[in-house]
């Protein structure tokens, strides 16, 4: 008998059941913890994703304009839903607008380990609409549904789960590169509701071409005066370009600009001397400049520089047969030789903008006699642009006007550039106003300005001198962003992204 009892307890067998089955309450417990928490974690991405999902889509919207944070809020409410699984309500659920709160913010802080504080945050959504620059979705916290006894972990024994939420930061940047550095104040800018353009706003305009073709009268300011529409300016050239003001005029004259511009902000250059600016402006005209800063193929004419002048003494147009002619070797409006011309009127923008009636049969019937042009341009008179590429795309910029002038620039001059068209303008359009108003001096080195688009301008006739008045005139061809057209696309660098 003692035997036996010795060989009973000294055998091992079948021990491995007695531990599994004191063991099994823990294994059970912790496969139902590891299942829960990769379920937690599912649902918690699914959150998050919602909301970077979210956050991106309002964030692409903060352009800078005034209206930037009625778009991101609609753009929240209709372009974005996502599922999530897991939570208590045992079914998939979308997660929509209304299951978060969003927060506009004007900056963050410069660590990501720095909570956003009161300074970061936009609170008059209407007023610094512009300022909005990046935006925060909050998830509402959902409730996860835990097989393991959540009581344990967080002390909620009312019922067996717990929240889980998420954040997401977001922020757009805008901006454009091959770009000139040159700002336009915009001639559309609305100050309580009206302006002196006829209370049209910038995306009207450009969508309508009875307003587009309104030339416009761009004019520098002098030191410490104000800026207003329709006054120009010039932003700060790249790094590595040069500080002076012929550096400035040759980052104007290229036909290969170098610079990027974020619509977030724009660094505005003090006044610059107008003789190298002037050139700047005239070479696309095939005119020669006053100094010898413009004497590579970069800075050649457009394809087609009618301009309505004769160089003084030979009567030959252009001066095709023996000479690139200077400013003051040109006679405008000589007699047979038209330029295209200014508006009828000019009842806007205190005379600096026109009313878009230009004299497009006397232009034609002096440069081109009895070629015909579209039929269509009786019925809906088109832009001065159109005109000029119409002649382009025609083979009619080496006619002959009724004074001998063509459009071919001189053979003198540098080759004329036909990678770009050399006769557009690009600059940053701002809300000169409304940045004066808010203690910008637009004269000095003033940085971080928002930029409402970037646009296009026909330049339409050649750049007189300082003594002239120096004025630029041009008309609205496109601007980026809403209401724009498409065409300066390709200048255009716009990215959403995450921050936090």
């Amino acid at each position: 008998m003692l035997g036996t009892m010795r060989r009973f307890w000294r055998d091992q067998r079948g021990i491995a059941l007695l531990l599994v089955t004191i063991m099994l309450p823990a294994i059970i417990g912790f496969s139902l913890l590891a299942i829960d928490m990769s379920r937690v974690n599912n649902m918690h991405n699914d959150l998050q994703k919602a909301g970077d999902a979210m956050a991106l889509a309002a964030a692409a919207e903060l352009d800078g304009r005034t209206d930037s944070i009625v778009r991101a809020d609609r753009a929240l409410a209709t372009l974005v839903s996502n599922q999530y699984t897991f939570s208590t309500a045992n079914v998939p659920q979308t997660l929509l607008a209304a299951g978060v709160t969003r927060t506009y913010l004007r900056s963050l802080p410069a660590s990501d380990s720095t909570d956003i504080a009161a300074a970061n945050i936009i609170t008059d959504e209407v007023t610094d609409a512009p300022n909005a620059r990046f935006v925060r979705v909050t998830v509402t916290p959902v409730g996860f549904a835990a097989i393991f006894p959540a009581s344990f972990l967080t002390g909620n024994t009312a019922n067996n789960s717990f929240n889980v939420g998420a954040v997401s930061v977001a922020g757009f940047t805008s901006g454009v590169c091959n770009y000139t550095p040159v700002f336009i104040c915009n001639p559309y800018e609305m100050v309580n509701g009206t302006n002196s353009a006829g209370g049209v706003t910038l995306e009207e305009a450009v969508a309508d071409t009875s307003i587009r073709r309104r030339l416009i009268e761009l004019r520098t300011v002098g030191n410490n005066a104000a800026y207003g529409p329709g006054n120009f300016g010039f932003l700060a050239p790249p790094d590595g370009v040069g500080n002076g003001a012929q550096a400035l005029a040759q980052t104007i004259a290229t036909s290969r600009p170098i610079g990027c511009y974020s619509s977030q902000g724009v660094s505005t250059k003090t006044g610059q001397n107008t003789g190298p600016i002037q050139d700047a402006f005239n070479v696309r005209f095939g005119i020669n400049p006053s100094g010898n800063a413009f004497n590579s193929a970069e800075y050649g004419p457009a394809s087609n520089v009618r301009k309505g002048a004769s160089t003084a003494g030979n009567g030959n147009g252009n001066g095709n047969s023996n000479q690139c002619p200077s400013y003051n070797q040109l006679t405008f409006n000589a007699t047979g030789n038209m330029g295209l011309p200014r508006d009828a009127a000019t009842p806007y923008m205190g005379g600096r903008m026109g009313d878009g009636n230009w004299n497009l049969s006397s232009y034609w019937s002096t440069n081109f006699g009895g070629t015909s042009y579209p039929s269509s341009w009786n019925t809906t008179a088109p832009t001065r642009y159109q005109v000029y590429k119409y002649e382009i795309a025609n083979n009619l910029v080496g006619t002959a006007s009724a004074g001998g002038e063509v459009g071919t620039p001189p053979s003198s001059c540098q080759p004329p550039v036909t990678t770009v068209d050399r006769r557009l303008l690009y600059g940053a359009i701002l809300n000169c106003n409304a940045l004066e108003a808010a203690g910008n001096d637009l004269n000095g080195n003033s940085t971080n300005l928002p930029v409402e688009a970037f646009a296009s301008f026909f330049l339409t006739e050649p750049v007189p001198g300082a003594s002239a008045g120096g004025s630029v005139f041009v008309e609205l061809v496109d601007i980026t962003g809403r209401g724009g057209a498409g065409t300066l696309d390709s200048f255009l660098r716009d990215e959403a992204q995450l921050y936090r």
